[in-house]
């Protein structure tokens, strides 16, 4: 009996069935759909409704300002507003699909609002532009999240997407009437990835587009009504001669013809599904099919067609319908006489609850079909409205799953999750009446974010922990909207209900609650939750955002994180006077160290100034050195003045520094040597007009004096820094060398006995490969050794031995024959002298 109940109210077009379950008894009040302008957003979306005002109607008890209404779909209002917009008549309204109701007036200004009658700003600087403005909107189609107008100029424009509206106006038309008809085909289904606009002109369709129009389907009209199906394929077309044609969009074919009763245009024209086209009259709405005959449906009332993507939800004054077709799986249970698996394994749970032996009889009929039955079961409890009716069918999915051995076990279980959410969002409280298949096409994602946007917050919460779904998305809008909308409420009061909410999710940005107190004007509030926020990389900068910057300093050098400590920083240095930002570092060590180092690098006065501020003097010397160096890279430092040079005013004020600090000895010791230095080889260029002396050292600075043939200059530097007298005589003999002067180089060896001896004048001559030289030296050599070594340099054998000889050392006589191994002779002579003094062989 309860199959033949559920039967009885399908109807059948061709060979398949339809029904058109009720979804609520609407719960407005004084809505009458022939007064009102009325916008519907599909997957079960809100409906909007405003007086309109291209009718003359009668108030009844109504106020005469017009109000913008938004209602769910159980018609219990969730928000209104007054109608105060300029702009003239409204001319379209519609749903986008985020939500947003999108409202275009006569001039071409395009108004939003959210589901909370809350305009989106900004409204005032969004037009179709001033070709509109100038010639009124006459019509706008919408779809998905895009809208195109046509102006009493017959100009065609469109907005493709919401989410970046930039109107576009597309080619002209030519047109010199309004077209009978439009029809949008969405940019996601053309080739060219653009809006196409169909307009139904005299016997053809005009095919408009940004880059131009095209004339398709010559001869088919004229058309009366159009609507594009919701894969973008088909065209159902109604005629000038009462015939329902269905066509491919590219006009290439006419799939099927039906040949109405009225030529009439409808008032409406729908696709249910892919299966059938809807066509509404005032009082009948018609059903047709490709095959057989159609299905008639009478309406008393006015109803508005609210297409979907698996069929039509049937708006009136009083009721929610939705006409869908039947599933099969729903069809092989309940069809009148039906015999299949599916159908028996249903009639078996009734038999069992009957406690009747027919339920084991019913079973083993079916026993080799029972996995197909129960899957069969489970997806018509899926498509079911009827709370009862899923349940009887899910309990006879679990009575043959139990003798089933073949079976996905959580597929029960699955449906079961998905079924107690559709229910608690189908409740009229709620009043989103989504099937399993748009649920499928919305995602649990989009759902939970749409009743987020319409503060249903603890349903949201409870669907994202039922599906084990991350709950952070909703209780950070929960807690939004609670500091938005609690303004009376004391702070530290609505911190603990903020709270105790916040906790419910491990690892919460307090930080991003923070930034929205503060951006509500509750700073103080907001300096409350950032405490709570455990992560420094967001807990600071918000910090510095509501002004809390030492805090901010406190909490990033706690952390470690020398970037954040940087942020700080240069936040803090940009907002305060310097002797402030000075104090505020001073205290935190991480942060004083980074400041230095980055100044020291980039910024030498700002950081000299801080040395100063606190008293760091000799700080300040090293960094006025410092500067010194770095100004002899500059070309121009050395010209001007050589005695106050820059360079030499930034070495003595450093000098200064290091005085007074009483610690710094040495280095006020060098600093003034190096003053003194740099003014002495500033001197010399300028007498010897070449520019080799500065920043040479002070062995450099002599030895170049020596040289250049200034022999007084080098003394005065030897004695102007006590040069030592064995550093000058090396310096000296070599610097001779250098420029060969022999005859100078002896002289100077006989000025006196020299105190570093004549081994480095042996050096220095045999280094310039002056042999001869070099022997004027050797023999006033007092140590035998060097005397044997030094002859050995010069390839004198004989008097290498003697020499050895006189050292009686046999190690250096072993090294001496190795030297002269290549020489025969020379090798005799060690041997010769190796017998006459007895001295073991060198091997």
């Amino acid at each position: 009996m309860a199959a033949v109940t559920v039967a009885a109210e399908w109807q059948l077009l061709y060979n398949r069935y339809y029904r058109k379950p009720e979804i609520y008894q609407m719960q407005w009040k004084h809505v009458d759909l022939t007064r009102n302008k009325v916008a519907c957003a599909p997957f079960g979306g809100p409906i909007a409704v405003i007086r309109d005002d291209a009718k003359i109607v009668q108030l009844y008890a109504e106020s005469a300002l017009r109000k913008l209404r938004i209602f769910n779909s159980a018609g219990v209002q969730i928000s209104e507003t007054v109608w105060k917009n300029p702009g003239g008549r409204l001319i379209g309204m519609s749903w986008t699909d985020d939500q947003i109701l999108v409202c275009i007036t006569q001039d071409g200004t395009v108004y939003r609002y959210n589901i909370h009658a809350e305009p989106i700003e900004p409204n005032s600087q969004l037009t179709l532009g001033a070709d509109c403005f100038t010639h009124s909107v006459v019509e706008c189609v919408f779809w998905g999240n895009g809208v195109v107008c046509i102006n009493e100029a017959f100009q065609v424009y469109c907005i493709p997407d919401f989410n970046n509206p930039k109107p576009v106006k597309l080619a002209d038309t030519d047109l010199e009437d309004f077209p009978l008809c439009m029809a949008v085909i969405e940019p996601q289904y053309t080739m060219s990835g653009n809006v196409e606009v169909l307009m139904g002109v005299a016997d053809h369709v005009l095919l408009v587009e940004e880059d131009g129009v095209q004339e398709v389907g010559l001869g088919i009209g004229p058309l009366q009504k159009m609507v594009v199906s919701q894969n973008g394929k088909l065209l159902a077309s109604f005629t000038h001669d009462g015939r329902l044609l269905v066509m491919s969009t590219d006009f290439s074919s006419v799939i099927f013809e039906y040949p109405c009763e009225s030529a009439l245009p409808p008032e409406q024209l729908a696709w249910c599904g892919m299966d059938s086209v809807l066509l509404y009259w005032d009082d009948m709405l018609l059903m047709v099919g490709p095959y057989g005959d159609p299905v008639r449906y009478f309406y008393d009332e006015p109803v508005l067609l609210i297409p979907e993507c698996d069929g039509v939800r049937i708006l009136s004054n009083m009721s929610m319908e939705f006409l869908h077709r039947v599933p099969d799986s729903t069809v092989s249970i309940f069809q009148i006489g039906s015999t299949l698996p599916a159908a028996l394994l249903y009639d078996a749970l009734d038999h069992f609850d009957r406690r009747s032996a027919k339920a084991d009889e019913n079973l083993r009929l079916i026993r080799s079909s029972l996995p197909e039955a129960v899957e069969a079961c489970i997806d018509a409890a899926g498509h079911e409205f009827d709370v009862s009716q899923q349940r009887t069918l899910l309990r006879a999915a679990s009575y043959g799953q139990a003798f089933c051995s073949h079976f996905q076990r959580d597929r029960i279980q699955e449906m079961s999750k998905t079924l107690r959410v559709l229910n608690a969002v189908r409740h009229p409280d709620i009043g989103i009446p989504l099937s399993i298949q748009q649920y499928k096409l919305l995602t649990p994602t989009v759902l939970i974010a749409r009743l987020i946007n319409a503060h249903r917050h603890l349903l949201a919460l409870q669907i994202s922990e039922y599906l084990s779904m991350n709950q952070e998305v909703v209780v950070m809008h929960w807690a939004s909207t609670k500091i938005t909308a609690s303004v009376a409420i004391p702070d530290a009061t609505l911190l603990e209900m903020l709270l105790d909410k916040l906790k419910i999710c491990k690892g919460i940005s307090y930080a991003a609650v923070a930034a929205h107190a503060d951006k509500n004007g509750r700073r103080k509030l907001a300096a409350m939750l950032v405490e709570h926020e455990p992560r420094s990389s967001k807990q600071v900068p918000l910090l510095l955002s509501i002004g809390e910057e030492d805090t901010a300093l406190m909490k990033s050098t706690e952390s470690g994180d020398t970037d954040l400590v940087y942020l700080v920083l240069f936040h803090i240095w940009q907002k305060r006077p310097a002797l402030e930002f000075f104090g505020t570092i001073q205290a935190r060590p991480l942060a004083r160290d980074l400041f230095v180092n980055y100044a020291r690098h980039y910024k030498h006065e700002f950081l000299k100034d801080f040395f100063l501020s606190t008293g760091q003097l000799q700080d300040v010397a090293f960094l006025l050195w410092k500067e010194s160096w770095e100004l002899s890279k500059n070309p121009m430092a050395s010209k001007g003045s050589p005695l106050h040079g820059p360079r030499i005013k930034l070495i003595e004020k450093a000098q200064h520094l290091f005085v007074e600090t009483k610690e710094y000895v040495f280095e006020s010791k060098a600093a003034e040597e190096h003053a003194k230095l740099l003014r002495m080889q500033h001197e010399f260029e300028v007498t010897t007009k070449q520019a080799i002396f500065v920043d040479s050292s002070i062995s450099d600075t002599i030895r170049t004096c020596i040289v250049l043939g200034n022999h007084r200059a080098a003394m005065k530097v030897k004695t102007e820094f006590k040069v030592s007298e064995k550093r000058w005589y090396w310096l000296k003999v070599f610097a001779l060398a250098t420029i060969r002067d022999w005859d100078a180089l002896e002289k100077f060896s006989k000025e006196k006995r020299p105190p570093i001896g004549y081994r480095p004048f042996v050096e220095a001559c045999v280094d310039a490969d002056e042999k001869g030289e070099a022997l004027k030296y050797i023999p006033k050599l007092t140590d035998p050794r060097e005397r044997a070594e030094a002859y050995a340099r010069v390839g004198m054998a004989k008097e290498a031995a003697d020499a050895a000889t006189q050292a009686k050392d046999n190690e250096l006589l072993g090294r001496l024959k190795q030297t002269f191994s290549q020489n025969a002779a020379a090798s005799s002579i060690f041997d010769t002298l190796r017998d006459r003094l007895s001295f073991p062989s060198v091997s």
